[in-house]
């Protein structure tokens, strides 16, 4: 009995540890993406990267061997619909405004779905932090003024698109992850392969690109997706809300070391606020 307690806290400790591995993974393999923009654009790299995801995905879980029950499809395909949208925004928002700042928007997403599920009016409270938050991004305020609205627009867009893609992600997370993952990454291809080759065109298939890809597809699609379909099978959406608010903070930093962006005392402020928001609404609706 007592030999049981260890694989009982290992088995506790795992999801919290694959959504550590997929923060880091996603944001530095963000900040590695924006540095191929200028060879095929924004929605060229997003491309490259679901098209390669997809493709290794099928290959290695061959997900058609169980093909998915009817009241299941929709789900899966709303899954993939939302994550290759938010890729192809939040790069749209890499393009033009810093990662900590995009990502700090975007990230509005989850703290609106820990809020919403929520019927005390105490943890709409995290709305005003995370809203005093935006306010310093805004162009209200001077140290703002320089932010592009498309940049600001697009992570708003993939805000909204993170929140479908984990109430539909936990929707069909029973099932068994790998395949889930395939099959929403391949629906995700099919919306952002076209609209990457209109932007860039053959220039898609060079090697550079096509290498540069491969790793991209690795770090922020393979690994971290993976990385959240184990862990949302195990842990409540609150808590999984908890662990993403370090988002920002952690695409901050790596906007910082790969790409030199380096961010004002009032931007790390309002990143510091969002950061606060998400998290502290998580915890708010779990102890509630």
């Amino acid at each position: 009995m007592q030999a049981a307690a260890p694989a009982r806290t290992g088995s506790a400790v795992a999801p919290l540890l694959a959504v550590a591995g997929s923060i880091i993974s996603v944001n530095f393999g963000a900040a590695y993406a924006k540095g191929l923009f200028p060879l095929v654009g924004s929605a060229g790299v997003t491309a490259v990267r679901v098209g390669l995801a997809a493709i290794l995905l099928l290959a290695f879980w061959r997900p058609w061997r169980a093909p998915l029950a009817r009241r299941d499809i929709a789900n899966v395909a709303i899954y993939g619909l939302m994550l290759g949208f938010m890729n192809l925004l939040i790069y749209a928002a890499f393009a033009r405004i810093p990662i900590g700042i995009a990502i700090a928007i975007e990230v509005i997403g989850p703290l609106a779905v820990v809020v919403l599920s929520s019927r005390h009016l105490r943890d709409f409270a995290w709305v005003a932090c995370a809203a005093g938050g935006l306010y310093l991004l805004a162009p209200t305020t001077a140290n703002a003024a320089a932010l592009d609205p498309v940049g600001v627009a697009a992570a708003l867009g993939a805000a909204f698109c993170w929140a479908m893609y984990i109430v539909f992600g936990k929707r069909v997370s029973t099932l068994k992850g790998g395949y889930v993952v395939s099959w929403g990454m391949l629906v995700a291809a099919i919306c952002t392969v076209p609209v990457g080759f209109a932007q860039a065109g053959p220039a898609l298939f060079s090697p550079t690109v096509l290498l540069g890809g491969l790793v991209v597809a690795v770090l922020s699609s393979i690994l971290p997706y993976s990385l959240e379909m184990m862990a949302l099978s195990r842990l409540p959406r609150r808590v999984f809300g908890i662990l993403v608010s370090a988002g920002p903070a952690v695409g901050a930093l790596a906007g910082f070391f790969v790409l030199g962006e380096v961010l004002t005392l009032v931007q790390w402020l309002a990143i510091g606020l969002i950061v606060v928001a998400t998290g502290g609404s998580a915890a708010t609706a779990g102890r509630s």
